[in-house]
């Protein structure tokens, strides 16, 4: 699986110097496995996340038993007007409106 970052995106995170950068497929209180809904979260810890994306920035997580819930080309862009960022892909928007968790500071 492969993740890109827009420019936009990149200015947004390229303050965020430590830890570990994930995609958290969020499944409490929605109900099913397939209602998750993805946030971006950056964490001091790895924890259980073991697939690694190739990206253009730096390294994000996935836990493996959610990676079908995501394309195999993705997209994180930032939308100021909004103040969150999306991820998409070429075949649909997993997330319009994608939260950003720091769980460090």
């Amino acid at each position: 699986m492969k993740l890109q970052f827009t420019d936009r995106a990149i200015e947004k995170l390229e303050s965020e110097q430590k830890g570990y950068f994930k995609l958290n497929y969020d499944i409490e209180d929605c109900g099913c496995v397939v209602n998750g809904v993805t946030q971006l979260v950056l964490d001091s810890e790895v924890g259980d996340y073991d697939l690694e994306l190739e990206t253009n920035f730096r390294p994000v997580r996935v836990q493996k038993q959610y990676a079908v819930f995501f394309d195999e080309d993705m997209k994180v862009d930032f939308l100021p007007k909004y103040h969150c960022f999306m991820l998409k892909s070429d075949n649909e928007i997993l997330n319009p409106r994608m939260r950003y968790i720091n769980r460090i500071s």
